[in-house]
């Protein structure tokens, strides 16, 4: 875990979360020009406390009475207890707030308008349908999604978001309180109207009506909910900075992990964009500086990060081509007591930049930072030979230690030795404050190459076994990537019962490997298919989801596929 001391923000509590339930009330298109899904949604009122004027599906929060009403509900054999509260919860707020009622008659039959009208809206719920005989069909009603909302609104709520198909006969009618103008959309039509400002719904709702656009009906929506019984999805989302306006992001994207490490508690103050003049503050002893050098393989640019503070000086890690403003602009950021250079391997986009920085150091009178990593071997290509001034041992720390008044302070690098890349690539652990460091070994928004035969398949896998254990030893959360945002985020916390107990690092390295031997699994059966074929046939099979420009980088790693699977005898060509 992070050291609380090298938190940019200040903690704060979260408030605390209140159990609700919402329901998408669901029926098939009877327009054969316009197919799909219709889902039901009602305008909150413009005074209410919470998404005041957005569109909804209809719900609230669970009462304590919902948990006793499970004998007046049908349940499925797979359902918990605590979805069937959730269903009736769902049930009874569609009632309130429409006049929607998902239950049936004694004798089977399905409730009709004439049924709900002799019921109160406002009276005790499960009192008035016990009294007229109803029971309530609660095994019809399924967990879609899991929403936890955001830390850093005031009231936040812990919902699923079920699904059921609307009762037939039945007509919603808004209570006129809470709920205004019920109306039946499709989800791509909700979408495209908040698009252009006149259907406002805000982003928990806007999410999901995306991930409903996938299904051509209700039968297929229901289907996929009932295969397993839990979420298909489930977020507690982030927010960050984008152009200077609020950006809300799920787990799956890119600069998660980045705003969960820099605002833990949900502080709507970290900036996404990529720039490339200054330092971007990711700790208190944390500093990235992304190289002026984008294009398709390095993504917004190489990230060299800069670990220390002033009283232990500084360790820069990557320092990148040899750009004068960009090497320039990390002397400044240390201040020029840099106390090591470390090079993750020897590519072009890596390494250049060590002796620039390095003379810089020295020409201003100050001490000679050793330039560290692992010597290129006779492999590496002709623009990626690099020797050290001192080779790195697998497990070797680099120690930065200084005094802050009567305290010491400390910053460790533990060396982790990951061919597969490169034969020379080595990853960093921060050990005091458990990140990873990684250099081209794991990326964010793309897959890294593995350019045989300096690249090996094989070993690229091993790494990532070595990394993975080396995340358990160390409780690492965090993955700080040489191209893309942060990965990542913090262990399970009481009020985000959504991060799974290994953390984001050991999933996003388990993603990785099952991507890689997906791929893998692909390059066999091109090869299965044309066992005489070219690599350049081979490619346009098992990268037929990669644009047809990367195919030419795409068919580097696709020989280091096809290496690995003659070696493990799978082929032999």
């Amino acid at each position: 875990m992070v050291r609380p001391t090298q938190l940019l923000h200040p903690a704060r509590p979260p408030a605390p979360l209140r159990p609700a339930a919402t329901v998408l009330l669901l029926r098939d298109s009877a327009d054969p020009a316009r197919p799909g899904i219709e889902v039901l949604m009602t305008r909150r009122s413009a005074t209410a406390s919470f998404a005041p004027g957005a569109y909804v599906f209809p719900g609230g929060g669970i009462d304590a009475a919902d948990a006793q009403c499970h004998a007046l509900s049908t349940r499925r054999p797979t359902q918990s207890d605590l979805r069937l509260t959730q269903a009736i919860a769902a049930i009874r707020e569609s009632f309130e707030e429409l006049g929607v009622l998902l239950a049936h008659r004694s004798d089977g039959s399905p409730v009709r308008d004439d049924d709900i009208a002799r019921l109160d809206r406002k009276a005790p719920f499960a009192a008035q349908c016990q009294a007229h005989g109803l029971t309530l069909d609660g095994a019809d009603v399924f967990v879609l999604a899991h929403w936890i909302t955001d830390r850093d609104l005031s009231r936040r709520f812990d919902v699923p978001f079920l699904v059921a198909r609307m009762p037939e006969g039945q007509e919603p009618v808004a209570d006129e309180a809470e709920q205004f103008e019920p109306v039946w959309v499709r989800p791509q039509d909700a979408l495209a109207r908040h698009a252009a400002g006149d259907f406002f719904i805000i982003f928990p709702t806007i999410r999901t009506l995306e991930r409903l656009t996938a299904y051509a009906t209700v039968d297929a929506v229901l289907a996929a909910c009932s295969a397993h019984d839990e979420p298909l999805f489930a977020s507690c989302p982030r927010a960050g900075l984008l152009n200077g306006r609020e950006v809300r992001l799920m787990e799956h994207e890119p600069a998660f992990g980045e705003v969960a490490l820099v605002c833990p508690d949900g502080q709507i103050v970290h900036p996404l964009d990529w720039q490339h003049d200054q330092p971007v503050a990711l700790l208190k002893n944390v500093q990235r500086l992304t190289a002026p050098n984008p294009g398709h393989m390095t993504g917004p640019g190489t990230n060299s990060y800069v670990v220390g503070d002033p009283a232990t000086g500084y360790a820069v890690i990557d320092p990148g081509p040899d750009e004068p403003e960009h090497i320039e602009r990390l002397w400044r950021a240390t201040g020029g007591s840099i106390r090591a250079i470390v090079c993750t391997h020897s590519h072009a986009d890596h390494s250049p930049g060590a002796a620039p920085l390095q003379a810089l150091c020295v020409n201003a009178g100050l001490p000679k930072p050793p330039i560290l990593g692992l010597p290129s071997a006779s492999t590496a290509r002709h623009n990626s030979h690099f020797v050290p001034d001192k080779a790195l041992a697998d497990g070797e720390l680099i120690e930065l230690i200084g005094m802050n008044g009567n305290d010491t302070v400390s910053h460790t690098l533990e060396v982790i030795h990951t061919p597969g890349h490169a034969a020379n690539h080595l990853c960093l652990v921060l050990v005091e404050d458990s990140l990873l460091f990684t250099g081209d070994h794991i990326l964010n928004g793309s897959t890294t190459v593995i350019d045989h035969p300096d690249g090996d398949m094989s070993a690229y896998l091993d790494s990532l076994d070595k990394l993975d254990a080396a995340c358990q030893r160390h409780g690492i959360d965090f993955i700080l990537p040489a191209h893309g945002h942060v990965l990542g985020d913090h262990r399970q916390a009481p009020d985000n019962p959504l991060s799974p107990p290994e953390g984001g690092a050991r999933r996003a390295i388990a993603q990785l490997k099952a991507h890689r031997l997906a791929r893998e699994a692909k390059v066999a059966r091109a090869m299965k298919a044309l066992p005489q074929g070219t690599p350049d046939e081979w490619v346009k099979l098992a990268y037929d989801d990669v644009p047809e420009r990367l195919w030419p980088v795409a068919k580097r790693s696709l020989l280091a596929h096809v290496e690995r699977l003659q070696n493990l005898g799978v082929f032999n060509l």
